[in-house]
């Protein structure tokens, strides 16, 4: 395990009350904004679809829909994960874990609840996007889960203000991957295609909503202005995973969800 932080490890108590309430809280608006969704939404789904081949390879293939994903559960299964997460890392069981690690400038909770909540998003996002096949989403998940795991590595193996930075340019390089696939759909090249503008909404803000997540990480270990201190960059990255996930959840609401 990484060194102690003096500056984390003799925070006083009330900062840890702070932290645990902050988390409690963070944890009933996800489970708050995820129940309305499922009350408040109509059926809209989306097909998962495949090309299976019925000869060699270049003839021709059977289009297959799959099955389809209702919408609205798929918004509130990534708001449910956030939910269980916060509530769990406050729970008399698991917060001693948690502020022990928080204390060597780890939390890998975080980064195992980001792999499975914001792989979800993404799917979500490239389906409304118009991408379909299975197997280009379970890329674009399996992608997206890479670079996220690739911080969990960065906060494992790194220090503040002496990292060598391989690891968040390797995630960097994941993370771009399904926002390129993504971008090519809205763009439509050659093709007579116009997305609607609350899809358009969602990729420009949720884009710059996931490279605030990398900014943080820059800001951390960079040891920049209140960053220097960990607790800082945690409640930061809290902020952040509710901000993007109403902002997906409530887009995707009113764009295609509304009654």
């Amino acid at each position: 395990m990484k060194p102690l932080d003096s500056q984390v490890a003799e925070a006083p108590a009330r900062v840890w009350t702070r932290l645990r309430a902050y988390n409690v809280g963070m944890g009933l608006l996800h489970l708050a904004q995820g129940l309305l969704i499922l009350v408040l939404s109509n059926g809209f789904s989306l097909p998962v679809t495949a090309n299976f081949l019925e000869g060699p390879p270049g003839t021709e293939a059977t289009f297959t829909e799959l099955f389809s994903i209702e919408i609205a559960w798929g918004v509130a299964i990534f708001l449910f994960m956030s939910a269980a997460a916060h509530l769990t890392l406050a729970s008399p069981w698991v917060f001693g874990w948690y502020r022990e690690r928080l204390k060597h400038d780890r939390n890998d909770a975080r980064w195992i609840e980001y792999a499975f909540s914001s792989s979800v998003m993404i799917v979500l996002i490239a389906m409304l996007t118009g991408i379909s096949d299975v197997a280009a989403l379970v890329a674009l998940a399996g992608v997206n889960a890479a670079m996220i795991l690739f911080g969990l590595i960065m906060e494992r193996d790194e220090v503040p203000g002496g990292a060598r930075w391989l690891a968040f340019w390797l995630g960097t390089l994941c993370g771009a991957i399904p926002w390129i696939a993504i971008g090519i759909y809205l763009v439509s090249p050659g093709v007579d295609a116009s997305p609607p503008g609350f899809v358009w909404g969602i990729f420009i803000s949720l884009f710059i909503l996931f490279n605030c997540f990398a900014v943080t990480m820059i800001l951390q270990y960079r040891r920049i202005g209140p960053w220097r201190n960990y607790l800082f960059g945690e409640s930061t990255y809290i902020l952040l995973s509710l901000t993007a996930k109403s902002a997906l959840a409530w887009q995707v609401f009113g764009g295609t969800l509304a009654t």
